[in-house]
């Protein structure tokens, strides 16, 4: 294991106590049945969020005999700074100070399966698990505290990792600690700390992951470095489809610094001692491989034509209709493939070594992805280790699962030898999984009073999770002669959903009428990417809203007022309001806008709401935010900070999409392959004000924020659009030229 400060640590040094001995308790037979109480009934019920999973307490926490803790999450972090609040939350349960805590995260050696980091999961899942686990090993230290002490539990006090009789005598946690595994099942309730006596949750904490990224120390999976390490390229085909027809290794065998050319089928990489020379090698190679290309993409210019005339799954998600009156209003809004645009290409470290194969990854999902090494290395996943690594650019399935599968094969070949593997500019554009091009069709009547009577909404997309488990997602799997397929693309079912993630509307409607047409076919390969689907149909969903409100002379926020019943949904849009001052803003003048989008990711985690101020330019078609507003409901704050650092990603991410990326193919490749034919938004264009307010919810549940923005902003920016210009675009990106032909100039 690879700890944050760079040395190792074994599983067999955790175990036998060496800096993280396993919390232990000698509990008699009352104080077990006073602390674990009820454990039949315990066992039946639920128990909160990943414990499960695990609902032994020593799966998620340990205490060494110096009183630190060592915590374990299977969730990883990715630069949502879910490390620092995880620490937030388990120093509060368990009053000790945040530098007493250590949290090992996602090691498929040491940590809880909790399957893949995404969907905003992180602190409603692991974050409840291991607020649970702590507040209850507190309980038990409390309890094995009074047993010793022979005091009443009611008589004594935990403070900095100690538990204080009231004549001052204190143990600490190592005091309390016996030789005997904490090995007990949780219960379905614990006794959480008061919102109101909080010292550490729900205060802004400096991130523990910013100080090595800020001073260049090793902060990404891009920076390790291993003793003994040598550096791998793969040569990729030139477009999809393609096979190697012809090649001649042997000038490239000879160059300086190479040990090797691999070789299978259409799988082409060289290892050498020195990363540049594997650079130059990768490059000798792709001038002298001779491929034969196919035409199998479709054409870019009728992309959504194409992807409506597939044969679609079609699955009706909402049906309310009871009558009411034919449509009258109708749009269509489309988005394209988009890339994740990682600012680091991706990489992995793998080392064969005594039959078993130990993986740094920037993976999203350890687990999963050590299940499909192994299958494609044709291992048992106990041969596989796979320890994650923050990499630098994913929030989503980008390549990292890709390169892992490819240092594996390499390092397979050369055993004992760490093999760094980094994928090149034009590979990860290229090759990643894209988040799949969409079309959503919305038609909608008015009452006499102006409220929604009908709602007919259709949304066509591809899956969007292809992501390991099975060894055919992997890019390397299609490329060796003993491959395996691409595993039969499914679409994510609701309530949370895929490409019909957000599509049902959060707004009143009395007829509504809602259906998924999932695509199982594929033209580009394609994945998860931040927020899935819930980005165009918030986009949709929120553009179509303003829509009808013109057509009824209504103010924006007021008739999305009208349609709401749920009182923090009403919270999130007026403090949004209120903080830009929506109803003393100027009136539209040309050039100039506002807009506003708001929606509940998933329908179950936060709540946001954005307005935005834009210029547009008439002669260039230039969009400019001036500035944005934001406000955020997330349950239970545990790092406001943290949570204002999401939003505002968010915000400027779904910027990006909105205002420049698409990726660009013709019938045999992608031509998008570097930031010139892939622009992304620059700092030029980060406006000028961008503010964020939480509205706590103490003692509420925790819901996901990290991708509750996306959906938001990008339809606050379309809307504000329409506005600025009077006219509404609903294909993406809203490029200058884009904007300059729907304006007439």
């Amino acid at each position: 294991m690879i700890a944050s400060s760079g040395t190792v640590v074994s599983r067999r040094a955790v175990l036998r106590g060496t800096g993280a001995l396993i919390v232990s308790c000698s509990l008699g037979p009352a104080i077990t049945a006073a602390v674990i109480g009820r454990q039949q009934t315990a066992n039946q019920a639920a128990l909160p969020g990943d414990l499960a999973q695990y609902p032994l307490l020593d799966s998620w926490l340990r205490i060494a005999a110096d009183g630190k803790v060592t915590a374990f999450t299977g969730k990883a972090e990715l630069g949502q700074g879910i490390r620092t609040a995880l620490l937030q939350v388990i120093a509060e349960e368990l009053l000790v100070p945040l530098d007493r805590v250590t949290l090992i995260t996602a090691d498929t050696a040491l940590t809880p399966n909790e399957g893949y980091t995404s969907g905003s999961h992180s602190m409603q899942d692991s974050g409840t698990a291991l607020r649970n686990a702590a507040a209850q090993v507190r309980e038990i230290l409390l309890a094995e505290a009074a047993n010793r002490l022979q005091q009443p539990i009611a008589q004594l006090q935990v403070e900095d990792g100690a538990v204080v009789a009231p004549d001052g005598t204190r143990l600490t946690y190592g005091n309390l600690v016996a030789d005997q595994l904490l090995h007990v099942r949780a219960q379905p309730t614990s006794k959480l700390r008061n919102p109101a006596a909080f010292k550490i949750m729900g205060q802004s904490t400096q991130r523990v992951d910013i100080p090595a990224k800020v001073c260049g120390d090793q902060a990404y999976m891009q920076d390790m470095r291993l003793p003994g390490m040598l550096h791998a390229r793969v040569v990729r085909p030139p477009g999809y489809g393609a096979n190697l027809l012809k090649l001649d290794t042997a000038a490239v065998e000879k160059m300086p610094g190479v040990v090797k050319v691999l070789r299978d089928k259409n799988f082409l990489a060289v290892v050498a001692h020195r990363e540049y020379q594997a650079v130059k090698a990768m490059r000798a190679l792709a001038a002298l491989a001779q491929w034969a290309q196919t035409a199998s993409l479709p054409q870019a210019a009728a992309l959504h034509a194409t992807l409506l005339a597939m044969k679609s799954e079609d699955e009706t998600i909402l049906d309310t209709r009871s009558g009411g009156t034919r449509a009258t209003h109708s749009a269509t809004y489309t988005r394209p493939y988009l890339a994740h645009g990682s600012i680091g290409p991706s990489c992995a470290i793998a080392q064969w070594s005594q039959d078993q194969l130990t993986l740094w990854s920037s993976t999203q999902g350890v687990f999963p992805n050590r299940a499909a090494i192994a299958e494609l290395l044709r291992l048992d996943p106990q041969q596989v280790r796979c320890i994650q690594v923050e990499g630098s650019g994913c929030y989503g399935h980008n390549g990292a699962d890709d390169a892992s599968a490819d240092a594996a094969l390499i390092a397979k070949a050369i055993p004992d030898h760490p093999i760094r593997l980094q994928w090149m500019r034009e590979q990860e554009h290229a090759w990643e999984p894209y988040g799949p091009a969409m079309i959503a069709k919305v038609r909608a009547s008015l009452d006499e009073s102006g409220h929604i009577d009908t709602w007919d909404y259709g949304v066509w997309s591809n899956t969007h999770s292809t992501r390991p488990g099975p060894a055919g997602a992997l890019l390397a799997a299609r490329e060796i002669a003993a491959g395996y397929p691409p595993p039969e693309p499914r679409p994510i079912p609701q309530p949370e959903g895929g490409g019909d993630r957000n599509a049902i509307p959060l707004y009143e409607v009395r007829n509504a009428h809602v259906v998924h047409h999932f695509l199982p076919q594929m033209p580009l390969r394609v994945s998860a990417l931040r927020s899935l689907g819930a980005y165009l149909n918030v986009i949709a969903i929120e553009g179509f809203m303003d829509e009808l409100a013109e057509l009824v002379a209504a103010d924006p926020v007021d008739f999305r007022l009208k349609h709401l019943n749920d009182p923090r949904a009403v919270a999130v849009i007026k403090a949004a309001a209120e903080d830009f001052q929506w109803a003393s803003r100027p009136k539209r003048s040309p050039g100039q806008g506002h807009g506003v989008g708001f929606a509940r990711y998933k329908n179950l985690a936060a709540y946001c709401a954005v307005i935005m101020e834009v210029t547009v330019d008439h002669e260039t078609g230039r969009t400019r935010v001036v500035r944005a507003v934001a406000a955020v409901d997330t349950g239970q704050v545990v790092n406001p900070n943290g949570v204002v650092n999401q939003i505002q990603g968010s915000i400027l991410q779904s910027m990006s999409w909105t205002l420049f990326e698409g990726v660009t193919f013709d019938t045999q490749r992608i031509t998008s392959v570097d930031w010139a034919s892939y622009p992304i938004l620059r700092f030029s264009s980060v406006p000028a004000t961008l503010s964020v307010r939480l509205l706590d919810a103490p003692g509420a549940p925790f819901l996901g924020c990290g991708e509750a923005g996306q959906g938001p902003a990008a339809a606050a920016l379309v809307n504000a659009v329409a506005n600025a210009t009077g006219r509404r675009i609903r294909d993406l990106p809203l490029t200058p030229g884009r904007v300059k032909a729907a304006i007439g100039v």
